[in-house]
């Protein structure tokens, strides 16, 4: 794997690993040395969903790597059924970059994703950043594929990004955050990811929603250190469920921010790269 302490979100070039019969697609740098911090991204999303400024800021101080999903931008193979499938996918992929403890970073999907590693293989985890995200059988988690629609409808009508409706709220702040993070996601201009398909989202939306139906998980065996954040009005992953989960996990911290949503780490990335880097380095 190649060291890329020098680089930017933006010009960290894409790299190529050999795991569970895929070939999977994932950007490495920043500070090397010490336990790497694997992000963990959310519905649909490429390697150039990614926060810029969240990427960025993290890697000033620690090495981070974001990877594509089965079927998901450059990664090879049709995109898995099921959450536990890709929880299976992503622990042989870190496996595969030769790791045997990691912290994790994951927001929305990417927290279900780990809520489905943490039992598979516990002892793999060191610390734990859920954003945006809730537990398995959480409320309300089965109806974002409706709201996805929802949501896809308007930005189709409206000649915007969905994520402008999914991850903000509709208030000033709220749009402000959305244009900026959108903006911020065009910043590559060379060597972008490979869109992602249809059929690969339409596999993640039904992933999902037979996750939200299942029995919940007994979170309170995880001893290591959660760090739980969202938005006060995530309606994607409704709010309530940041709340459950801290209360499920022995060990965790919250922040909730005020008027935001979905995306409220991306809305106060500053803030959330400082406490995320505190809580991670303590």
């Amino acid at each position: 794997m190649k060291q890329t302490e020098n680089y930017t979100y933006a010009t960290v070039p894409t790299q190529f690993v050999e795991a569970n019969g895929i070939t999977f697609a994932y950007r490495s740098y920043g500070k090397t040395g010490g336990i790497p911090i694997i992000y963990f991204n959310h519905l649909a999303a490429n390697l150039d969903n990614c926060d810029p400024r969240i990427m960025d800021g993290i890697a000033l101080h620690r090495q981070i790597i974001s990877f594509d999903y089965r079927g998901i931008g450059a990664t090879t193979g049709k995109q898995g059924n099921s959450i536990a499938m890709m929880a299976k996918d992503a622990i042989a992929f870190i496996h595969a970059l030769g790791y045997h403890k990691v912290d994790v970073l994951a927001f929305s999907l990417g927290g279900f994703v780990t809520n489905e590693a943490l039992l598979l293989e516990p002892q793999l985890f060191n610390k734990i950043i859920l954003a945006g995200t809730g537990p398995r059988g959480g409320a309300g988690i089965s109806d974002v594929v409706g709201k996805t629609y929802i949501d896809m409808l308007k930005g189709y009508l409206t000649f915007r990004d969905p994520k402008f409706y999914l991850f903000f709220t509709k208030t000033k702040n709220g749009k402000d955050a959305a244009h900026q993070f959108l903006k911020r996601l065009k910043e590559r201009t060379e060597n972008r990811d490979t869109e992602t398909k249809v059929s690969a989202f339409l596999a993640q939306l039904n992933a999902i929603k037979a996750w939200g139906k299942e029995q919940p998980a007994d979170l309170s065996v995880f001893k290591m250190p959660v760090f739980i954040a969202n938005g006060d009005d995530d309606r994607m992953v409704p709010t309530p469920n940041s709340y459950d989960m801290a209360k499920r996990f022995p060990n965790e911290e919250i922040v909730i921010y005020p008027d935001a949503g979905h995306g409220g780490i991306f809305q106060n990335h500053e803030d959330f790269v400082k406490r995320a880097l505190e809580f991670l380095n303590k």
